[in-house]
């Protein structure tokens, strides 16, 4: 676990690949007992990051990460990732962007399910009108992360 301006983060690693990064009141965040032992270890690297990240300094993350799910659900994480810093995009263009243009409410569950927050960057997804959606961190958060992306809000984490 490591704390963060939106709250402590859990992180999770199979054979040393970040393969889990979840909020506290996260939707679909697996049970606590599943985690296993805690150890510091494999984690360094993402926290050094994650750090960066929130202080401002780090715009794209550049981890080894291990994304379990189906592969329509990987298609749409590794579509996240090629979403700029600072940018949203709608889930109808990340349908389209995977070559599935009718598979905007597909490609929202699969959002939803993203492993990975933050460093997989689902915040940056919204409505085909503009308006924020659902997110597993909350809208709030949601909310939080976009401006603080933007620059709009310097104090938006803190």
């Amino acid at each position: 676990m490591t704390d963060s301006p939106v709250g402590p983060l859990t992180l999770v690693a199979v054979d040393g690949t970040l393969c889990g990064l979840y909020m506290r009141e996260q939707r679909h965040r697996p049970p606590d007992e599943t985690f296993g032992e805690p150890d510091a270890g494999p984690f360094t690297e993402a926290k050094d990051q994650l750090r960066a990240y929130f202080d401002g300094r780090l715009t794209d993350f550049d981890l080894p990460l291990l994304l379990t799910g189906t592969p329509f659900q990987r298609r749409v994480w590794e579509a996240l990732r090629d979403i700029p810093y600072g940018e949203t995009t709608t889930y109808g263009r990340l349908a389209e962007r995977i070559g599935q243009p009718t598979a905007a409410r597909a490609v929202g569950l699969a959002n939803g399910r993203n492993p990975i927050g933050v460093i997989v960057p689902c915040h940056r997804v919204v409505g085909s009108t503009g308006h924020l959606t659902g997110y597993g961190g909350g809208l709030a958060t949601k909310r939080r992360l976009l401006a603080f992306e933007r620059g709009e809000d310097a104090g938006a984490l803190f």
